[in-house]
């Protein structure tokens, strides 16, 4: 029932998911079934493979994030996070209120023991076809070198894992190539993911500049704070949006299209969790549909735990 367009866009995207989806996969749709049924010109709520999960409350873009996921119990976002946490649904997706996706990923769900703090990230098609993860995205403004450190492991093994990529080359963002080059928190994250790539921890390839993104040449995990993470993001979303009002279109420019990416993953807690922007179109919804199912689907989380918790 999140997001602008809901739960017309929720509908239609679900429909446009459900034909990529795997025969054994079912789709759990929370929210007000009178709502949904109303705008379900398609026959969806009559498939075998969809269920749908009644609420009657929505929490809203406007409500408080902490109070509204307390208060409003029988929300969409609220009784999707009971049903995630009790194992019923492998995992979770919305394109509702941010803050209380993030409110039920840290609180109902929890951070993996021994991740000093989870991380959302993106990935961009480069014009090597191939993809390239970037974490953090916004959700720690401010960060340690510990912090960026564990970023390292986090985005190797999401970009394995789920990216479908063997040994990913895991950089940190910098103003510069050379180790001695950034600002007092790159320059003491550096050592400390070199010794985490020398002992095999990750295939760390060192320092990478903003031009590097998206050519697919250097890495394909780029690791930064979130300020600096969603600040590039927002420009790339930007960049988009001229290129495509400018009638430009290629499999590249259109690899820069949030809609094409669906959504993206809480990476550190024990879970699956994927949020989607708030302007989600139908196509949005279908492809977060795709990218949850997805991650669903790999060994993730166990592979983060072990990771962690040795």
């Amino acid at each position: 029932m999140g997001g602008d367009f809901a739960p017309r866009v929720t509908v239609e995207g679900a429909h446009a998911a459900l034909t990529h989806l795997s025969a054994e996969t079912t789709l759990v749709l929370f929210g007000d079934r009178a709502a949904l049924a109303a705008e379900d010109t398609y026959g969806l709520l009559d498939d075998p493979r969809i269920d749908v999960v009644h609420t009657s409350e929505v929490i809203a873009m406007g409500d408080h994030p902490v109070k509204a996921f307390a208060q409003k119990s029988d929300s969409s976002i609220a009784v999707g996070f009971r049903h995630l946490c009790e194992g019923d649904i492998a995992g979770f997706a919305s394109a509702g209120s941010t803050g209380a996706m993030m409110v039920g990923s840290m609180q109902a769900v929890g951070q993996i023991e021994g991740v000093i703090r989870p991380a959302i990230a993106t990935a961009f098609r480069t014009a090597m076809g191939t993809d390239v993860l970037l974490l953090d995205v916004g959700l720690n403004a401010d960060c340690k070198p510990e912090v960026l450190t564990q970023y390292g492991t986090i985005g190797s093994i999401y970009a394995r894992e789920t990216l479908g990529i063997p040994n990913p080359r895991v950089a940190l963002l910098n103003i510069g190539e050379e180790p001695e080059k950034g600002n007092l928190l790159t320059k003491a994250t550096y050592p400390m993911m070199a010794e985490r790539g020398a002992a095999g921890d990750y295939n760390f390839v060192g320092n990478v500049e903003g031009k590097h993104l998206l050519t697919g040449e250097v890495a394909d995990v780029v690791v930064c704070d979130g300020f600096s993470g969603n600040t590039l993001l927002k420009t790339i979303e930007g960049f988009y949006r001229i290129l495509h009002r400018k009638g430009q279109s290629s499999p590249i420019i259109e690899g820069l299209n949030y809609e094409n990416v669906g959504g993206t993953p809480v990476l550190g807690i024990n879970s699956t969790v994927i949020i989607g922007h708030g302007c989600s179109s139908a196509l949005a919804i279908a492809n977060m549909i795709r990218l949850t199912e997805r991650a669903a689907r790999t060994d993730m989380v166990s592979q983060f735990k072990r990771a962690f918790n040795g």
